[in-house]
């Protein structure tokens, strides 16, 4: 409720000595080719309303934490950490109705085809974030997570670019902050070293490694309710063999 003895001064004091986000690099695309007619019609059609609110610095200067029963329902929330084209959070939202997504993406192509997906499956139990998820894990809320997923995450080959890399505690404490113990943390890549790193910087944010299966790990397949990407056939049709990895929220 607003105080009608404030004024516009007020407000904007008020905003000025909120707690402000450190000011962060951010290194990935946001822009690829030129989006198709319809790709741009998603965007300016369906974007908005299925923006998740209360992220951006704009739209919450002091950082509050999203309220995360009336986003979900009371449903269990997941994550998808850089959902690329969407293949695999689509999927995952029409199969399990009962559980509420939230999908991170900056790149701007990647999110059109995403909503193009979402259009097609009629689906409405997930909302995005189209930027930065460091900005999410400002306002989730500890322990609200009861799923993440990070599929084929860009690999930062160069090993003066291996901090860049999701798997460093930048992101996996805060990340760890927001899951609830005892949940499940899901990695697949095609790059044997993105998985040295996971194994080695994972456990460090509180989490147990609970599987290893694919190439270098005997073999093995995927997770029961996993969904090939468009990244993964590349990978394969390219020789590159997929690792999945699971991990669980320590207590």
């Amino acid at each position: 409720m607003t105080d009608p003895t404030s004024s516009p001064d007020d407000a904007a004091a008020m905003a000025q000595s909120a707690p402000q986000p450190e000011r962060r690099n951010f290194y990935g695309r946001t822009h690829g080719k030129t989006l198709r007619h319809s790709q741009k019609t998603y965007l300016s059609e369906d974007l908005g309303r299925l923006s998740l609110p209360g992220v951006t610095v704009a739209d919450n200067p002091a950082r509050q934490p999203l309220e995360v029963a009336a986003l979900t329902g009371g449903r269990p929330l997941w994550l998808e950490v850089g959902f690329g084209g969407g293949e695999h959070l689509v999927h995952m939202a029409a199969r399990y109705p009962n559980v509420f997504l939230i999908g991170c993406e900056p790149f701007v192509n990647g999110v059109a085809m995403l909503l193009g997906k979402i259009r097609a499956a009629g689906i409405t139990n997930l909302a995005l974030h189209p930027g930065d998820v460091r900005d999410l894990f400002d306002v989730l809320p500890p322990a609200c997570l009861d799923k993440a997923f990070l599929n084929y995450p860009d690999p930062w080959p160069k090993a003066r670019h291996h901090r860049r890399r999701f798997v460093t505690q930048g992101y996996l404490q805060p990340l760890a902050r927001a899951m609830k113990p005892g949940t499940e943390f899901r990695v697949a890549t095609d790059i044997p070293d993105y998985i040295r790193q996971t194994l080695e910087e994972v456990p460090q944010a509180g989490f147990d490694l609970v599987s290893t299966t694919g190439a270098g790990f005997g073999g093995g397949e995927a997770w029961d309710d996993w969904l090939s990407t468009r990244y993964e056939q590349k990978a394969l049709r390219e020789g590159r063999d997929p690792h999945y990895v699971t991990f669980r929220r320590q207590s």
